[in-house]
């Protein structure tokens, strides 16, 4: 009899636990099929809430349990996470990834904005619409956040596509006090034209940082934040197919470049810098490579830490800045300048492929350039590596002109000096060498 007694005990002490328990349950983000998108869905907002203690298993958080949710401390920085259009319904496969690399990098808590109802139709005209609706439920659930004790100073709205607009929304409700919104490749169509008040705008936030990879079809053309990054011109991602037989990548690739380039830089593992000119091809032809005005910081870092930069920023204004990347990650490149001094007559350049190699590694750039070399005088090219060679040991160069139909041209070379543009060692220098076309000559550089 006392052994029952004791069994029922525990069973009873079980129970009441698990009451005052929270459900242990996983919240999955929102997983839609084609046939629902087509018919059309109902928008419906979800916070799937993620910290430290449960990095791998998402909490579903409504305004009414901010007040006692165990794990959502309020205190700590919050960084919201809102995807853009979704034709197919399914879920945007890089939301784990971004969850799992933000965690990593600082104890927050990071809320996955789940609007796939919504954002899964395949009237794209529909999904713009609800935009703002679901806006308006994230701005709610924020000022619930701020009652409870939340600074919306330490709020950072990371928005891909038409999630960036929604994200300036949110924060042009906000009166523009949120600290950051950082927008990966805003979406252009319904957007283009507008007046600020109908999409993102630098006002949202206290800082606002932009990628943009898609200029020209799905993305948003013209600055929106306080800095805008156009990753190689904003055009053509490198790696990303060139005819339409790819099928639904040639349509997304260089769209999505975007989120990839920025979870490339929240990981830390690879920073890509950034040169503020007025044209891509004033910052290909080397023009714009220095950045004296943000003194001994350097060129702005592109992605998760340009918040360094951010009082040098807002003091500036608008800045345009360009950088270009590798094909796939680590897609992050080194930069160098290329001066060289002929002593042959005026030479029209075409391009010139530079290899550096130093630990048993090798580094590639390529050159495309329209100036013309004139005899005895420097002429300043702009490299960017694939990779950075910590210590080179040697140096190989293969030139081609424009020039099809001539004689291939022997180049008479009186200097080289290579410049690494983010290291303070000193340049690499060759003298008095003869190149001929399209035959590669490798040499071992002295200290200039």
């Amino acid at each position: 009899m006392f052994l029952w007694q004791y069994l029922t005990l525990l069973l009873l002490v079980h129970v009441q636990i698990c009451k005052a328990l929270p459900d242990e349950r996983c919240a999955e983000f929102t997983d839609l099929d084609l046939g629902q998108a087509i018919i059309g869905t109902r928008l419906e907002v979800r916070f799937l809430v993620y910290t430290r203690l449960n990095g791998s298993c998402g909490t579903l958080v409504s305004q009414s349990d901010l007040s006692n949710h165990p794990r959502f401390n309020l205190s700590r920085p919050t960084t919201f996470v809102i995807h853009g259009y979704r034709p197919n319904g399914s879920p945007p496969i890089w939301v784990s990834n971004a969850r799992k690399l933000l965690l990593a990098r600082n104890d927050i808590n990071v809320v996955i904005v789940d609007w796939n109802h919504g954002a899964a139709n395949v009237n794209y005209f529909k999904a713009v619409e609800n935009t703002r609706k679901a806006a308006d439920y994230i701005t709610a659930f924020i000022e619930k956040m701020q009652k409870h004790g939340a600074s919306l100073s330490s709020i950072h709205m990371i928005g891909a596509s038409l999630g960036a607009h929604i994200s300036g929304f949110i924060g042009a409700s906000l009166k523009g006090s949120i600290g950051r919104i950082t927008a990966l490749d805003p979406a252009g169509p319904q957007f283009t034209g507008t007046p600020p008040e109908d999409r993102l705008d630098s006002t949202d936030a206290q800082f606002v940082d932009v990628l943009h990879t898609d200029i020209d079809v799905l993305g948003f053309r013209k600055p929106l934040g306080h800095i805008d990054f156009y990753v190689n011109g904003g055009l053509d991602q490198p790696g990303c197919p060139k005819t339409i037989f790819s099928g639904e990548s040639y349509f997304t690739c260089d769209h999505e470049r975007a989120v990839l380039l920025y979870l490339d830089s929240v990981n830390g593992m690879c920073v890509s810098r950034a040169f503020p000119c007025s044209s891509y091809k004033d910052f290909l032809d080397g023009n714009c490579l220095k950045c004296d005005q943000f003194g001994a910081a350097g060129c702005p870092v592109v992605g998760y830490d340009v918040t360094e930069w951010k009082d040098v920023l807002l003091r500036l204004g608008q800045t345009t800045a360009f950088f270009t990347t590798n094909a796939k990650s680590p897609f992050c490149t080194s930069a160098y300048t290329v001066d060289m001094m002929l002593a042959n007559e005026d030479v029209d350049w075409g391009y010139i492929t530079v290899k550096l190699y130093g630990n048993g590694e090798e580094a590639v750039a390529t050159i495309v350039s329209n100036k013309s070399a004139k005899s005895n005088t420097e002429t300043k090219l702009f490299a960017q590596f694939d990779k950075d060679i910590q210590s080179v040991e040697e140096v190989s160069l293969k030139f081609f002109t424009w020039n099809i139909f001539k004689l291939k041209y022997k180049f008479s070379v009186l200097q080289i000096r290579l410049t690494h543009l983010q290291s303070k060692e000193r340049p690499l220098c060759l003298y008095d060498i003869l190149l001929q076309e399209n035959k590669e000559f490798t040499f071992s550089p002295v200290l200039c």
